[in-house]
């Protein structure tokens, strides 16, 4: 049996800690209707072993606290520490939670396994666990966590990783397909296809990129760049290239091609398609049903070319995209 602690702290996403203890817990259950023993033992983990009141009207009942959780090298080979996702700036929820992240540490270093579900992945870079290690997490939260966490490889369209005992699961519910994934892993195929039905989960979604929504990445300061940013964002209609933009703010193609990688972090035909499939899916949100003409609306002059990068960067086709989210 498979011990598995969550962590609960006043901070915690409320459905974050439960949808998890919930899905465990209902595995259990299968297998006991199948007269097999349960797999997992969960446990409820705070500061103390104390009820735990959250910012919303709800409570925690944790039962254990964060110095009862025997590492590994005490012998307690199977076991998994969980950490949900949090509500509010990180900042603050970091200097409320040191003693919390170095306990992850200590855990990390004597062999535990650690997963991180949305934000939680915070909590996983900031005690170093995710250091040149892949890493997935809200699409909200990766630019302002590359900043952070230089050294840890983001994956933001990934729905989960795994990677040496360390796992990270996507934004929001999303990332209970990692939840899922754990129950598929530890207890085999068929009872995480039997959960997956018992909760109507699909478990085909590999990639979050179609969820995602891009901001402009607009923070670096360079006043040069930030011209040709609010020049791509003004002209997405046309069909401009990188050496109209590169002479639109008098650099040559190489140096602008450069300057604007060091300040955005993607190169700027990267920018220029990424606006332009923003703008389309803004207007696929709203019903459009002619793709053919929203191809040229975006400044594609094929509609093969849009489908390829639309897919490319958000994972659907524009026509699944506009079935998921569209205007009935």
């Amino acid at each position: 049996m498979k011990s598995v602690y969550i962590l609960v702290h006043e901070d915690v996403v409320l459905s974050s800690a439960a949808a998890p203890l919930d899905i465990f817990t209902r595995t259990n259950d299968i297998l006991r209707s199948d007269g097999r023993s349960p797999a997992f033992n969960v446990s409820l983990v705070g500061r103390r072993p104390d009820k735990v009141s959250l910012k919303l009207p709800a409570l925690f009942d944790c039962r254990r606290a964060l110095d009862e959780v025997p590492p590994k090298s005490a012998g307690h080979r199977q076991s998994l520490i969980l950490v949900p996702a949090f509500d509010g700036d990180w900042e603050n929820v970091r200097d409320r939670n040191r003693d919390v992240i170095e306990w992850l540490a200590r855990h990390h270093r004597s062999g535990t396994e650690i997963a991180s579900l949305c934000v939680g992945s915070y909590f996983l870079a900031e005690a170093g666990l995710l250091d040149h290690k892949p890493c997935t997490s809200h699409w909200a939260a990766v630019e302002d966590m590359r900043r952070r966490y230089a050294s840890v490889e983001f994956q933001p369209d990934s729905v989960l990783t795994d990677r040496d005992g360390i796992y990270t699961g996507g934004g929001a519910f999303s990332s209970l397909n990692l939840v899922l994934y754990l129950v598929e892993k530890f207890c085999g195929h068929d009872i995480g296809v039997r959960v997956a039905k018992n909760f109507s989960i699909h478990r085909d979604h590999v990639n979050q990129a179609h969820f995602s929504v891009f901001n402009g990445l607009n923070r670096h300061g360079d006043r040069v760049i930030l011209n040709a940013q609010d020049y791509i964002e003004s002209h997405y209609a046309e069909d401009i290239s990188v050496e109209s933009v590169a002479g639109m703010v008098n650099m040559s193609k190489r140096n602008f091609v450069r300057r604007f990688k060091r300040a955005v972090k993607v190169t700027p035909l990267e920018y220029i398609q990424r606006v332009k499939i923003e703008a389309a899916k803004k207007a696929l949100e709203q019903g459009r049903q002619n793709i053919q003409a929203l191809t040229y609306e975006v400044g594609y002059s094929d509609s093969k070319t849009f489908r390829t990068v639309f897919k490319r960067l958000t994972g659907v086709t524009p026509q699944d995209y506009r079935n998921k989210y569209g205007r009935a």
